[in-house]
């Protein structure tokens, strides 16, 4: 596999704009865009009633602190790496510097892959969420369908524009959901509890954890993860991102595992954990999982708080439709930037917003999301369950693809030579990451609510998706004249800082 520099892209025409801004957000903008993908109140409301009823019961609040602890690991070596790789294709940079141009190429296409069928999956139940919504409060339910195409619209012009308004825009939706499920979990704890009051060993202890099947609950701990990884796509625009980084991860990570490990334990604590699986199992027999929380909320709040949460549910699943939609804007003007993808998809406004690639993006949305709409198929049975599921399974593989490119990378450069940062703590990643990603795949048909028929081609295309994209690196990166010609050197690379 060859290391070898990648050509220079294409130089860009004059008169056209293909840098992003620099400098443009920091810490705290850079944690709301990856806050904001982990959508709180969607992934507390729609995940917990499953891992509870389906998984281990009372100790699904352990299986959120089990994954940030993996996640933590991996982010060791990610943030050891991010020191020497500034690049708004995250995994694409990664893998390219550690593994090669061709399956770098190929993580890239997985990577936008599971994050356009996560804002997919997103579109179909934030549809049908603001349907019943607008029938509840307007007298009219339009289609699922209708209200996610204005949405698009909306999302487009959002991803248009430039960095910071976006991270103010997201913020606000954030601190409303957040601050709701803070709300509740903080007069539960102070209260008490429920019933049988607090009773963190039903909750937190092995025997907990291990209980029924605990590999239901950690398949939705690691989608409670999803899009942490975002804190290295804006790299390219973070202040100081040597530092922003490396900040932004941990603190993301950290305050995702505690958050939903903390609220969901209240949610347990509420009911009781002997009753809270037969509440979860009675909520998500009615139709509605999202009646175990907010039944939850509405005794600790008042039932204002439960009308409140529906709408902040909708803003939650509007807030991460945005931000997976801006990170696959940065991996597309990455692939652009390369060369991998005509130099087009790189341009970018006067304010450094990549417009081109955002209407890619919406594009995509539509191709993706429509077809449900034209054949009348549940959006939430249908096209949520089976894009969440394929949306998990491919970052599983992006994490520990990304996991051995760390290792590889500082054995390769060796410029940094510390063994926890570059070895240890990478390896463990990879092997726990790997054993989670065989978890996913045990209880694959599950995660989507299909058959085993609807299973396999989901699973296959994750595959199918990295194959291609080594394909296509192959055919552009080996004409018939390289056949001949030795490869150039590997490019030499220094610490940015």
């Amino acid at each position: 596999m060859s290391h070898s520099s990648p050509p220079a892209p294409p130089a860009p025409e004059r008169g056209e704009h293909h840098q992003l801004k620099r400098g443009a957000i920091g810490v705290v903008g850079i944690l709301f865009f990856v806050l904001s993908a982990q959508a709180p109140l969607t992934g507390i409301g729609g995940a917990l009633p499953l891992a509870v009823a389906l998984g281990n019961g009372a100790g699904a609040p352990a299986a959120y602190l089990v994954v940030g602890l993996v996640i933590v690991l991996f982010a060791v070596g990610f943030i050891a790496m991010s020191r020497h790789v500034t690049a708004e294709g995250a995994f694409y940079a990664y893998v390219t510097r550690g593994l090669g141009r061709r399956l770098g190429t190929g993580s890239a296409l997985l990577a936008l892959w599971s994050y356009n069928t996560v804002q997919a999956c997103m579109y179909g139940l934030y549809g049908v969420i603001v349907s019943s919504l607008a029938d509840t409060h307007l007298g009219v339910a339009p289609p699922w369908w209708a209200c996610a195409l204005v949405t698009m619209a909306l999302v487009q012009v959002l991803g248009s524009l430039n960095i910071e308004l976006g991270a103010r825009f997201l913020a606000l939706l954030v601190a409303g959901e957040m601050g709701i499920l803070l709300a509740f979990a903080l007069v539960t704890l102070l209260t008490g509890g429920g019933p049988q009051g607090l009773d963190p060993a039903a909750s937190f202890s092995p025997t907990a954890l291990l209980a029924g099947a605990p590999g239901i609950a950690l398949t939705f701990g690691i989608a409670s993860m999803f899009g942490f990884e975002s804190t290295a796509i804006y790299s390219a625009e973070a202040k100081d991102p040597a530092r922003t980084v490396p900040r932004a991860t941990y603190l993301a990570v950290g305050t995702i595992a505690l958050f939903f490990a903390f609220v969901s334990w209240m949610v347990v604590s509420s009911y009781g954990a002997d009753q809270v699986v037969a509440a979860a199992g009675g909520a998500l027999e009615s139709g509605d999982g999202t009646v175990l929380l907010f039944a939850a909320i509405s005794d600790a709040l008042g039932p204002w708080a439960a009308e409140v949460g529906g709408v902040l549910l909708a803003t939650s699943l509007l807030a991460g439709i945005l931000a997976f939609h801006n990170a696959s804007n940065r991996y597309v003007h990455s692939l652009g930037e390369s060369g991998a993808l005509p130099a087009v998809v790189s341009r970018t406004t006067r304010q450094g917003a990549p417009f081109v690639a955002s209407g890619l993006q919406t594009v995509l949305a539509l191709l993706l999301v429509m077809p449900f709409a034209v054949l009348g198929l549940d959006p939430v049975l249908t096209l949520f369950a089976w894009f969440s599921g394929v949306a998990v399974l491919g970052l599983v593989v992006l994490y520990l693809l990304t996991s051995v490119s760390v290792v590889v990378f500082f054995r390769r450069t060796r410029l940094d030579t510390r063994p926890w940062q570059t070895l240890v703590a990478p390896v463990l990643a990879a092997l726990l990451i790997a054993a989670l990603g065989a978890l996913v795949l045990t209880n694959f048909t599950l995660l989507i609510g299909g058959s085993l028929g609807t299973a396999v081609p989901l699973v296959a295309s994750v595959p199918l998706v990295l194959l291609l994209g080594i394909a296509l690196e192959s055919v552009r990166r080996r004409p018939a004249t390289e056949v001949a010609t030795a490869p150039a050197p590997a490019a030499r690379l220094s610490p940015t800082r």
